[in-house]
């Protein structure tokens, strides 16, 4: 069983904590008050990635971490050994287009993860009638797959996104395994 840890990051107050509940099932209700996350909160779970080469279920750690710049200094350790990235903003919010820039400088590149390892999801809060258009996004952030989010609408697509990006998560690790492997061999 392939065991997957995905980084949940994002501006504060970006939705990744209500994401990080509803996506490990952890709670059924999508509202309620704010409340920062401090540091990190692991969520465990069992799912079955969609597109996967095998059919077995996979082990996910899903990290939410906190959006506050003064747990910098953990977030090298928090990167350790991750095998995806989802970042999470909110559209209606201008300045997170922009930060969100400063998220993917900050964890993508140093990891060396594929474009299929990472995610952007513009999460909409309830009540926010987001739009699904199209995000004035810099040039390396278009390249990422983009989801929107809106929990109240459709939180059964949501859910569908997640899993597709897991599969692709649980492919791209089953290659490098497999690469790993012929190397030792030969």
């Amino acid at each position: 069983m392939f065991k997957a840890k995905i980084l949940l990051i994002g501006p504060n107050e970006s939705g990744k904590t209500v994401l990080a509940n509803f996506l490990s099932n952890a709670t059924e209700n999508i509202g309620g008050e704010y409340s920062p996350t401090q540091g990190v909160r692991i969520l465990e779970f069992e799912t079955q990635p969609e597109r996967s080469g095998d059919s077995r279920a996979c082990e996910v750690e899903l990290w939410d971490c906190s959006g506050d710049f003064k747990f910098e200094s953990c977030w090298p350790a928090l990167m350790k050994d991750s095998s995806g990235v989802v970042i999470v903003f909110n559209p209606d919010v201008p300045s997170h287009l922009k930060e969100i820039e400063t998220w993917y400088s900050m964890f993508i590149p140093s990891q060396g993860l594929q474009e299929t390892q990472c995610l952007l999801i513009a999460h909409h809060k309830p009540g926010s009638g987001g739009e699904d258009g199209r995000l004035p996004l810099a040039s390396h952030l278009s390249r990422l797959p983009l989801i929107h989010s809106n929990l109240e609408d459709d939180p059964e697509d949501v859910k569908l996104a997640f899993q597709r990006y897991l599969g692709n998560v649980v492919n791209t690790m089953s290659e490098s395994r497999e690469r790993e492997e012929m190397s030792i061999i030969t």
